[in-house]
């Protein structure tokens, strides 16, 4: 079922070619609408002016329609794909460990030879 505002076609949320597009961060927003072309593009945007109209996301996805006006294409990937703020968390462990870390930062003690920054005394 779809909403009408002011004769534009409104689509429900079930509709949107992005899941969970209301929980979507700004940043994976603008990872996530380079799979779209221009339709699917076009049903987000009436979606966010009929619903949330946050400024960032609607100047995102119009910038985004501007640069598919001008000749840019939809990335490749899929829309439905796990975005990295659902994915599970990864099963390797950090690649961090007392061999793989740097040198110890101990810097030298005030007044040593090793240290000529030092002022000197005039007296």
């Amino acid at each position: 079922m779809t909403e009408e505002k002011a004769g534009a076609h409104v689509p429900q949320h079930e509709a949107l070619p992005l899941p969970d597009y209301d929980h979507l961060p700004l940043g994976s927003l603008q990872h996530r609408i380079r799979t779209l072309d221009e339709a699917g593009l076009r049903e987000v945007l009436a979606y966010e002016e009929a619903h949330g109209h946050r400024l960032p996301v609607l100047q995102t996805l119009r910038n985004r329609l501007q640069e598919l006006h001008e000749g840019a294409e939809p990335s490749g990937g899929s829309p439905l794909a796990a975005a990295p703020e659902h994915a599970p968390p990864a099963d390797t462990p950090s690649a961090v460990s007392p061999v793989t870390s740097g040198p110890a930062m101990n810097p030298p003690s005030h007044g040593t030879p090793e240290n000529p920054a030092q002022p000197r005394s005039t007296g």
